[in-house]
């Protein structure tokens, strides 16, 4: 979920700050949506440039819309990023920051009524791999940001290569499977750390009150190895 929170001053402060010393000169927004991350990076203070890539038309509408009057925030022609290139089929629900290639299970459907889906929409998928030096300059440090509704894994399987030129990640883990297929946070967070990368903050971000118990967190991760 990307939905824009009112967000603790303490907890922007601790995460701009890290951000800032950490010297990130370009984002990797990989599930733009309406433009939330985008909004916070500016909020923390980050200045450098924003690429964000969006399935959904209508969402990627909006996100091109919000990112218009910003000059170093660009929108990627309108594709999913995953595993491999092609085609694939997204479910979009009554919330657009929910939508997702996988579909929702029951928990999910009983944690946010929203989730219900509307139509299914077909995307390009492309591999962050094929797109990476397209929007990357040598040298420049890299944030890559996934919010891709249990897809997380896919994005990074498609990023094999890419990943040895990124110097932090941003990824929402569901704590419990919230769409068929998702991959436990647990095993990915020790593939990230396979990969050289340490976690400096977790957030909490969605608790069901429904379901009285806590859904996803935002981990923050660096790299450690060169």
């Amino acid at each position: 979920m990307n939905k824009l929170r009112r967000r603790p001053k303490e907890r922007s402060e601790k995460l701009g700050a890290v951000i800032a010393d950490q010297k990130i000169d370009v984002v990797l927004d990989v599930g733009g949506n309406h433009g939330q991350t985008g909004q916070l990076m500016r909020e923390i203070g980050f200045k450098g440039r924003i690429v964000s890539f969006e399935p959904l038309p209508s969402a990627h509408a909006i996100l091109s819309e919000k990112a218009s009057s910003d000059r170093l925030w660009e929108v990627a022609p309108r594709t999913a990023i995953g595993d491999t290139e092609g085609t694939a089929i997204i479910h979009e629900s009554e919330a657009s920051d929910v939508s997702s290639i996988l579909p929702a299970t029951a928990e999910m459907h009983a944690a946010f009524h929203k989730t219900r889906v509307i139509g299914d929409i077909e995307t390009e998928v492309k591999t962050l791999d094929s797109l990476f030096d397209s929007y990357v300059k040598p040298g420049e440090r890299v944030l890559l940001k996934v919010d891709t509704q249990g897809y997380e894994k896919a994005v990074l399987e498609g990023a094999s290569a890419s990943l040895d030129k990124i110097a932090g990640i941003r990824i929402e883990l569901s704590l419990f499977a919230l769409y068929e297929g998702e991959t436990p946070y647990l095993e990915l967070l020790q593939m990230l750390e396979r990969k050289g990368f340490e976690t400096y903050m977790l957030t909490e971000t969605n608790f069901s009150v429904d379901l009285r118990r806590q859904l996803q967190i935002d981990a923050l991760m660096f790299r450690t190895t060169a």
